[in-house]
């Protein structure tokens, strides 16, 4: 899973992230790895299948999904991806659930 905590229109170099991945028992914090326990949080998700140059429609669909319904966005996306990506024709493909914390305007 990837967390982006700013605009994704900054540069890349200038962005903030995080990579997890979830699991279950007791794990301790070593060589630079932290242990972060997710909130709960209410999510507007959707699925992106296709070429990583369309993601940024997938976040506009699910922002207008977003606005239409009354909600906001209230935490940084989060993006969990199911399988590795995969390059078809020279394309990188990607498959992953975007989801965008939200509440009530």
């Amino acid at each position: 899973m990837a967390i982006y905590h700013d605009d994704m229109q900054k540069p890349s170099e200038m962005r903030r992230s995080d990579i997890g991945i979830t699991f279950k028992g007791r794990a301790k914090e070593q060589s630079g790895v932290k242990i972060r326990k997710m909130p709960a949080m209410k999510v507007a998700t959707i699925s992106h299948k296709g070429p990583g140059t369309e993601f940024k429609n997938t976040y506009a669909k699910l922002t207008e999904w977003i606005e239409k319904k009354g909600y906001q966005m209230s935490g940084p996306p989060i993006e969990i991806y199911s399988k590795k990506p995969e390059t078809v024709d020279g394309v990188t493909i990607l498959t992953a659930k975007v989801m965008m914390p939200i509440k009530k305007k």
